[in-house]
């Protein structure tokens, strides 16, 4: 009689490497596109009259501002970056419609790959014609969808305190959960992270804004969202 362990053993081979395990984790990915954030926020809100298109909740905000007739604020260039923010989310709807039953890694970086066009076109715009009317609804409209686009799909990965835009319900819980508050503190490390991802963007954004204009910030945050596009995985 034959050993059916034996013959089990027989079949055991090397398992096939998992396509999802292959890049950086997803958190890595998360935290750098925070960085990003932080680049094209400093970008819109020093470069572009005082607007965010990355940071939606700022934008609300500078709208009522605007509507007030708050010195430095417009209604027409905030409409826009709501609109095409809106507009982008919807894309990123339909993109997770398509994908998000699959491959979280082939999702993930056809998302980045749309994000380093808008985000590579606005920057070639901020080059070619620096200070137009036109150049900066332009700027708007591109960063603006473009992060629409990247939250909506961000929302749908479902990774834990990394939204990649805002940071409020990121340092609530980081007080809330903290040996102050309720003590257990699990996810402080990745909170802080995040704290400092968008920081250091937002910093290294406005010294670029200040000393090179917008071109340059444009570029990088395209440069940096096209290497993560190459090297996320799936995995968290």
């Amino acid at each position: 009689m034959s050993d059916p362990s034996a013959e089990g053993a027989g079949n055991i081979g090397p398992r096939p490497a998992d396509p999802e395990a292959r890049g950086v984790r997803l958190v890595v990915v998360l935290l750098s596109l925070t960085v990003v954030s932080g680049l094209i926020d400093a970008v819109s809100y020093l470069g572009l009259g005082h607007v965010f298109t990355a940071n939606m909740t700022g934008n609300v905000v500078v709208l009522g501002f605007a509507a007030a007739g708050a010195p430095g604020f417009s209604i027409p260039h905030t409409s826009t970056s709501l609109a095409f923010f809106l507009a982008g989310a919807a894309a990123g709807g339909r993109i997770a419609g398509r994908y998000g039953g699959g491959s979280r890694r082939t999702w993930a970086r056809v998302t980045l790959v749309a994000e380093t066009v808008f985000v590579g076109v606005s920057a070639v715009v901020a080059f070619v014609a620096p200070g137009a009317t036109a150049t900066t609804y332009t700027l708007i409209a591109l960063t603006a969808f473009a992060m629409g686009l990247r939250n909506a799909t961000v929302r749908k990965l479902g990774v834990p305190d990394l939204t990649t835009t805002v940071l409020t319900m990121t340092l609530t819980g980081l007080a809330s959960e903290s040996a102050v508050g309720d003590g257990s503190g699990h996810r402080s490390p990745r909170r802080t992270a995040a704290v400092i991802a968008m920081l250091a963007g937002a910093a290294l954004g406005a010294w670029l804004v200040i000393h090179h204009g917008l071109g340059i910030p444009l570029l990088l945050a395209a440069v940096l969202a096209g290497v993560l596009a190459v090297a996320t995985s799936g995995r968290e």
